[in-house]
């Protein structure tokens, strides 16, 4: 039974056009995401890029990726990931126990995360893992036009505060049976914490790239 990776990139970006093939490095931002599954490949047997662009699937091929055509009917801004997820089970001869998927926007990732993640997946038999970081800021809410703390009390110190967690998209395993199901993050997912500078690389408009490419020149 296979462990695979897939990585959906759509070509329709509208914040930032042309998103998945802008450079980070010498690299297209797509490739980053390759070569880190490729860098593992003692835990992914292949890997797919899912794609409605002809750009993004040339580029893929280039750095060894498979790809699969994606759909126009699933590739729409509102189509949820697992659509494409989905897709390429469907469409492969192949017996898939495991998916790791790995968004192209999270280039980043700590070298030795996959490995440890992948070990509490499957030390654990669970059967959907995904990667959080802790957040400490102090949240609220504007009704009104008054500010209402959500996770504190005014004066409290950041410290003390009770721990809050985000999904932070580094990567996320399934096991395929669930994406069948239309499922990536089960009721029961191991949440797999990561406070790491590369969890706060998420690229959406050409703000988040611009720090992107200041924290490769840096790291």
């Amino acid at each position: 039974m296979k462990t695979i990776a897939i990585i959906p990139a759509r070509g329709g970006s509208k914040r930032l056009p042309e998103k998945n093939i802008q450079l980070l490095g010498e690299f297209p931002l797509l490739a980053h995401s390759i070569l880190y599954a490729q860098e593992n490949k003692d835990l992914i047997d292949e890997v797919y890029v899912s794609t409605d662009n002809s750009e993004i699937k040339n580029i893929a091929l280039q750095f060894g990726a498979k790809v699969i055509d994606r759909p126009e009917s699933i590739s729409g801004d509102l189509e949820p990931t697992v659509s494409a997820l989905k897709h390429v089970l469907e469409s492969i001869e192949s017996d898939v126990e495991n998916v790791v998927l790995l968004q192209a926007t999270n280039p980043f990732r700590p070298k030795n995360l996959l490995k440890e993640a992948f070990a509490m997946f499957k030390d654990n038999n669970f059967d959907s893992l995904f990667t959080v970081s802790r957040n400490h800021q102090k949240f609220g809410k504007i009704e009104n036009n008054r500010f209402k703390p959500f996770n504190y009390s005014i004066g409290q110190r950041s410290q003390d505060l009770e721990p809050l967690f985000s999904e932070n998209g580094l990567l996320y395993i399934t096991r395929a049976a669930l994406i069948c199901e239309n499922i990536i993050i089960s009721e029961n997912a191991f949440p797999f914490e990561v406070n790491h500078i590369f969890a706060q690389v998420d690229i959406d408009n050409p703000d988040d790239l611009d720090y992107a490419r200041y924290l490769y020149q840096k790291k």
